[in-house]
């Protein structure tokens, strides 16, 4: 039995292109977004603020794709709706610092890995996931 096993990690460039799909996808939608994208770690790779963009979005999505990576993968919607029936689980996990179970924040996944996450802020939580997957897809595509 091994006690280590090898891993994919992203890479800067990789980050750079889900941030430039997710920015290209979101002028399709005529909003101003914050892309995130963050290692496996949790680890800021790359962020774009766009013009116009609300500043305090740009936080959410940095959480929104530390919150994907934190929770093994999960994308930020599927975590909410596997939580929002437990009062109290919902609050304590919503009630903690980094942490954003709201639609828009996506895992990347390479061959099977998990190797970090991309997160949208400043549409609706459908916008925002879209713009998201534009960004995964680039670099698990």
């Amino acid at each position: 039995m091994s006690h280590v096993q090898p891993s994919l990690a992203l890479t800067h460039a990789g980050a750079r292109a889900a941030v430039d799909a997710a920015l290209a996808h979101a002028e399709t939608l005529g909003a101003a977004f914050n892309v995130a994208v963050t290692d496996v770690g949790g680890a800021l790779l790359s962020f774009a603020r766009m013009d116009g963009a609300f500043a305090l979005s740009g936080d959410i999505a940095i959480d929104k794709a530390r919150t994907v990576v934190g929770f093994g993968g999960a994308p930020t919607d599927a975590l909410y709706a596997a939580i929002e029936g437990e009062p109290a689980v919902r609050d304590g996990i919503g009630g903690l610092a980094g942490v954003a179970a709201i639609g828009g924040g996506v895992p990347i996944v390479v061959d099977g890995h998990l190797v970090g996450a991309v997160a949208a802020s400043g549409g609706s939580a459908e916008q925002d996931k879209a713009v998201a997957q534009a960004g995964a897809a680039a670099v698990a595509g």
